[in-house]
């Protein structure tokens, strides 16, 4: 598959089938993508992978923690700018009712809307999931090495017949996620990532996210 094919191919899925995600080809994957572009070589990314058991126990204590104590951690990081402004306020809603809408959920149904939202938290039945970290003692430049090995990884994911779903949603549970996993306490948790096949009869995954046109993000300057 061509870098071309894999970047317009991959798209954030949110259901996934039961076939399992091969232990030895993530292994490979994940040290492949160490390549990505990292400033100075410092290579911040700090992963941690849940599959099998490991995955059942975690996905069962999140589902206990969310049902008794359902209030977000005190945060590491904003998600996003508060309060979100345009344009960037519109995409995200734009593409926020996109998916409500091929999910048949209207406006007016809250608790249906919230519903769906939980299913981030079961990795939308994935067989894998990744979180990842970053030392806190860190700035911007090594966040966005962070996110270029994320690329790079959903990319030769997608090179291989895998799919994905980046989740900042994670990050509203910092301190259960860190406690669960027994991380140090110098890393941040940036997001987690489902792995797996894409359910091919899931009616969300038909979901294709709007881009604006180059010209309202580029300027050749002559």
């Amino acid at each position: 598959m061509k870098v071309s094919d894999a970047l317009r191919q991959r798209r954030s899925i949110r259901a996934f089938d039961r076939r399992p995600v091969d232990s030895g080809l993530l292994r490979s994957l994940l040290d492949q993508a160490c390549r990505a572009p990292s400033s100075g070589n410092l290579q911040p990314w700090r992963i941690f992978v849940l599959q099998g058991d490991a995955l059942v126990r975690f996905r069962e204590a999140m589902q206990r923690h969310l049902a008794e104590a359902p209030a977000p951690d005190p945060r590491d990081y904003a998600i996003y700018p508060e309060p979100l402004f345009e344009p960037y306020r519109g995409y995200r809603f734009r593409v926020g009712e996109g998916m409500y809408r091929l999910l048949g959920i209207g406006r007016e149904d809250k608790a249906a809307r919230l519903a769906w939202f939980a299913r981030n938290f079961t990795f939308f039945d994935a067989p894998c999931a990744l979180f990842f970290f970053v030392d806190r003692r860190m700035g911007p430049g090594q966040w966005a090495d962070l996110g270029m090995y994320q690329q790079s990884l959903m990319l030769l994911l997608k090179e291989h017949g895998l799919d994905s779903c980046a989740q900042a949603c994670w990050a509203r549970y910092p301190r259960q996620v860190s406690q669960w996993l027994d991380a140090p306490p110098e890393l941040v948790l940036h997001c987690g990532m489902a792995v797996g096949h894409a359910d091919p009869q899931a009616v969300v995954n038909q979901l294709r996210s709007e881009r604006m046109p180059l010209a309202d993000y580029c300027r050749f300057v002559d």
